[in-house]
């Protein structure tokens, strides 16, 4: 892969370009990481409307058609669907740990084999998230094992 960075005149606005055969996830990970960029996100929580960092959100739990964020000490409501924030978190500290849940790598504290093929993630704020045997894969891969 060769990267070019060229100097924008002043009144030019910033552009990124991608030139490919074909447009492979390892691409499209790199695109939205870029697209993703925005900042923080926005929750509600006792009819008030929250902003946070990603980095402050420990998971997303999706229950009942209604997806929530999980810091270290409350818990918030996203008018978001699972897949809309997946697509919208940094891919590389974001991952699918099952069906239901997103989880941040960096507030994992350890992780161990659970039954059937599937991991246990204990986080900084002691909960515990299993991973599903269908994303321990992307789990290693991630974290280069």
């Amino acid at each position: 892969m060769k990267i070019t960075i060229v100097d924008k005149q002043p009144d030019e606005e910033d552009e990124i370009l991608v030139k490919c055969s074909t447009l492979d996830d390892s691409i499209v990970k790199l695109l939205n990481s870029f697209k993703s960029g925005k900042g923080k996100l926005v929750f509600y929580k006792d009819e008030k409307i929250v902003l946070f960092e990603p980095k402050d959100i420990f998971y997303f739990e999706s229950v009942d058609d209604h997806v929530f964020a999980y810091t270290k000490d409350a818990v918030y409501e996203s008018k978001e669907k699972l897949y809309q924030l997946e697509q919208e978190l940094p891919s590389h500290d974001f991952m699918r740990a099952n069906k239901a849940v997103i989880l941040n790598l960096n507030k994992v504290q350890s992780l161990s084999p659970a039954f059937g093929g599937r991991f246990e993630a204990v986080l900084k704020n002691e909960c515990k998230i299993i991973i599903s045997r269908m994303y321990v894969a992307a789990l290693k891969e991630m974290l280069g094992l």
